[in-house]
């Protein structure tokens, strides 16, 4: 996938809102592959539910979503499922991680499915985030800012040609975004990947090709 375009696209709840000062809703958007956007919105706009949208996850929109060339309202439940597994990644702004297991256990179910990271390379990941004494730590006794790096670890456990991160550093500090950053960035570019990031404040430190306002 080397493009992801939107046509005209809307919440199906904001369609009789008059008043449309978004760069995104109801506009012609075209996101690339190899290039990072940062996508700035107040709590209430449609964040997250553009990244429902994009992730197949909900269709409650008007408008046109392409990948490539493709709608993405025509694309059959075993098809999205590849698209999940080999072209699109994303960190979830809940995190949906399983508060039971262990940091280590959470990415390990993500990459036995996908087989794509080496336990050494993950390995590698914990010590880049300084969360390796974490790694055998319940998920739900972390704090939020380490479960979010948790869910930047798995997230980067698949190949992909677009990722999305939903708030990713909202509970991290000034270090800590920085370390995250820099992981996600250095695999991004590995991969030759879009980068796709909200923020309602907080920004992921990135070198930004485009700021978007929804």
């Amino acid at each position: 996938m080397n493009h992801i375009r939107l046509q005209c696209v809307i919440p199906e709840v904001f369609v009789h809102l008059k008043a449309n000062t978004s760069e995104i809703w109801n506009q012609e958007v075209l996101f690339s592959k190899g290039e990072t956007y940062l996508i700035e919105s107040a709590s209430g706009t449609g964040k997250s539910s553009l990244c429902g949208f994009l992730y197949g996850f909900r269709n409650d929109y008007q408008g046109t979503i392409y990948f490539d060339n493709t709608d993405i309202k025509t694309i059959s439940s075993k098809y999205w499922k590849e698209i999940q597994k080999r072209s699109l990644s994303i960190l979830f702004q809940d995190l949906q991680l399983f508060s039971e297991l262990t940091a280590w256990e959470n990415v390990l179910l993500k990459n036995n499915l996908t087989k794509y990271r080496s336990l050494q390379e993950i390995d590698r990941f914990f010590q880049s985030l300084d969360i390796d004494d974490k790694k055998n730590e319940k998920t739900g006794r972390l704090s939020l800012g380490q479960q979010q790096k948790v869910a930047l670890i798995r997230a980067l456990c698949q190949p992909f040609d677009f990722i999305l991160l939903d708030e990713p550093v909202s509970h991290t500090d000034q270090r800590n975004s920085l370390l995250m950053g820099e992981l996600l960035f250095q695999e991004a570019t590995r991969n030759g990947a879009g980068i796709i990031v909200t923020s309602i404040g907080k920004r992921l430190p990135l070198s930004y090709h485009k700021t978007l306002q929804l």
